[in-house]
């Protein structure tokens, strides 16, 4: 993808994110179009319809799990910084999961991201098994789970002292459930 291209589809993306998560799914795409810069011409081009929209979102969310598990970095830091990464994105989800109505060929695409956060957390479950961090039946799926359950607690991803201090609580303690 050219250079421009890609920065019209990033501009995209970003302004979906914002303006799914502050006026919510049903908001008129020519409003994300318009918040991106970009025609709507340029954004049915990139993305068929709403939902391919949302599911490119979570599949660069998908592909910053990627990046924080490729850090190696040890068990709980990996799981601070993920949780921390996916603040946004599940909060971003549960708006989205209230009116999202999904058409079959975008609930098999949806079913396989969650397919494939799965394995992108793998990684992550064998270190952990390796060093007894967590219990020998953890593996990617279950992280992916418990950070979906930590992550679900922040309704508001901005906030930041108090949110900050319950999403290390609630991680220790989802952590603590996972060892052996």
């Amino acid at each position: 993808m050219r250079r421009d291209a890609r920065a019209r589809r990033d501009a995209l993306l970003a302004a979906a994110a914002a303006s799914f998560a502050e006026r919510g799914y049903g908001i008129p795409l020519e409003d994300v179009a318009a918040r991106a810069g970009v025609g709507r011409g340029t954004l049915y081009r990139n993305f068929a319809d709403r939902e391919a929209l949302a599911l490119a979102i979570f599949e660069r969310d998908v592909d910053e799990v990627d990046a924080i598990v490729a850090r190696n970095q040890n068990y709980h830091q990996s799981m601070l910084n993920l949780a921390l990464a996916g603040r946004r994105s599940m909060t971003l989800f549960a708006r989205i999961a209230i009116d999202l109505v999904a058409n079959t060929e975008n609930m098999i695409a949806f079913e396989a991201l969650g397919e494939r956060l799965a394995r992108s957390l793998d990684p992550l479950a064998a270190r952990a098994r390796a060093t007894d961090e967590v219990r020998d039946d953890v593996d990617g799926a279950m992280l992916a789970l418990a950070l979906r359950m930590v992550g679900g607690l922040s309704h508001n991803p901005d906030a930041h002292d108090r949110a900050m201090q319950e999403l290390q609580v609630a991680l220790e303690l989802v952590m603590r459930g996972l060892k052996p």
